[in-house]
């Protein structure tokens, strides 16, 4: 569809448009299609995994039941695939019940459901910064303020998130929720600290707040310890209401399928449910029973265990190629799981305006500014080593110090040059004074 500099319908949108963006990595994707264009851009599994032999068997178990599969199905989703659920949760020691289970299409629409049943034109929501762009760009529709939250090595950094909300309450700003995504995080790769994830729940009861923990990543870990989900803190210590959890089957089964849940408390559930008859009626019957014949059928945690492996793989090799060919100004990083490497530049570079140059080299990341709703993160980059080989990384990594460096020696010449124009200044104006002597 062409694009045009004026629409003449423009009158006409709500004004809720006008907070809508477009997705970075999305509209990346037809640039990354070209041949020869090594992505470290895209957040995409590796289901080339999974094996076509494996998903014959389940299309021909779901084969045997046709005529559900093709059918509508209720607004929450199947009674079979929240058991698979539960399952799934309980492998991350979070207790979960079916009835407080429901489905969506992808997490992706969880997100928006919760910005559409807690969110008013004006009202807050407080995450980290970075965050993950598709939730900014869900929450976005309904024109929220966006309260950044800075991180470290340990996440999302409490005592500054008891700022903001000290500061938002003084200025009379109604903050809804916290939303973190707290293993892995999408963009930066840090994890909340656990001891972070207890303080979290204690700031959320003192301003009686909901946490949206969305978890897409939680069993893609290559190391480290665990961290219990902030869900199952919150049932240890007796309360069931404050925390909705997330989860998908895009990074453990596969995201063609876009199947993801929300697991809260009755009354969350009940909104969510009327948001979701008005968007979609009900997430695929098609989708549901393909997973739930190879959750229930195959050995999936073998094959989570395959994927982390992969992924462990590819994220040793672009580290290893980041320390190697990396100048010493930039830093990144460290992932214990999940897809990507957050990478900070040089405060005077402009990944947005590199990133032109990247793909003239055929190289392509995601900038880091589309993480931040207020224009900040532009000397920061996200790269992702989920889908490309080590070879690839190794030389996709090359390629970007590459240009990096190109910046930077660009700076540098700048700098030589004004310093010498500087010079060039002062020695004509010590020759005046001389000619005015004379």
């Amino acid at each position: 569809m062409p694009l045009v500099d004026l629409d003449r319908f423009d009158f006409l949108y709500a004004n809720r448009v006008k907070g809508m963006k477009s997705s970075a990595t999305r509209d990346l994707m037809a640039t990354l299609s070209r041949p020869g264009i090594i992505s470290l851009a895209g957040g995409f599994p590796d289901t080339r995994v999974f094996g076509e032999e494996a998903f014959r068997e389940i299309s021909a178990n779901v084969a045997a039941d046709s005529a559900q599969a093709l059918q509508y199905g209720p607004t929450s989703g199947l009674e079979g695939i929240k058991d698979v659920i539960v399952d799934v949760m309980e492998a991350e020691g979070t207790r979960a019940y079916a009835e407080d289970i429901f489905l969506t299409t992808g997490a992706q629409q969880g997100l928006d459901l919760v910005g559409k049943v807690f969110l008013d034109e004006g009202d807050a929501v407080l995450c980290e910064g970075p965050s993950y762009v598709g939730a900014l760009n869900a929450f976005a529709a309904y024109r929220p303020r966006i309260l950044h939250v800075p991180m470290d090595r340990a996440g999302m950094i409490p005592s500054a998130a008891r700022e903001a909300l000290k500061k938002a309450r003084k200025q009379g700003i109604h903050v809804k929720f916290i939303y973190t995504v707290p293993n892995f995080q999408n963009p930066a790769g840090v994890t909340l600290a656990a001891e972070r994830r207890l303080e979290l729940l204690e700031i959320a009861r003192e301003y009686d707040l909901v946490i949206l923990e969305d978890n897409p990543y939680g069993m893609l870990r290559f190391e480290g310890e665990p961290a219990p989900t902030i869900a199952s803190l919150e049932q240890r210590s007796g309360e069931t209401d404050r925390v909705i959890y997330l989860g998908t089957f895009s990074k453990i089964f596969a995201p063609g399928v876009r199947l993801g849940w929300v697991h809260a408390q009755p009354g969350i559930l009940h909104k969510i449910n009327i948001g979701k008859q008005g968007a979609d009626l009900c997430s695929s019957n098609l989708s549901q029973m393909l997973i739930h014949s190879y959750f229930k059928h195959a050995d999936w945690r073998a094959y989570v265990k395959r994927l982390t492996l992969l992924y462990k793989e590819r994220r040793d090799a672009m580290l290893d190629s980041l320390a190697e060919f990396m100048p010493n100004e930039v830093h990144w990083t460290h992932p214990e799981g999940g897809l990507f490497v957050w990478a900070t530049l040089p405060s005077y570079i402009d990944a947005t305006a590199m990133l032109p140059r990247a793909v003239a080299k055929n190289v392509a990341y995601v900038p880091g500014e589309g993480f931040y709703a207020n224009g900040t993160g532009k000397n920061c980059m996200r790269l992702n080593f989920s889908f490309v080989e080590p070879d690839k990384i190794r030389r996709g990594i090359e390629l970007l110090a590459e240009v990096v460096r190109e910046r930077m020696e660009l700076r540098g010449d700048l700098e030589r040059g004004s310093r010498t124009g500087d010079r060039l200044g002062e020695r004509r104006s010590s020759s005046a004074v001389g000619t005015d002597r004379r």
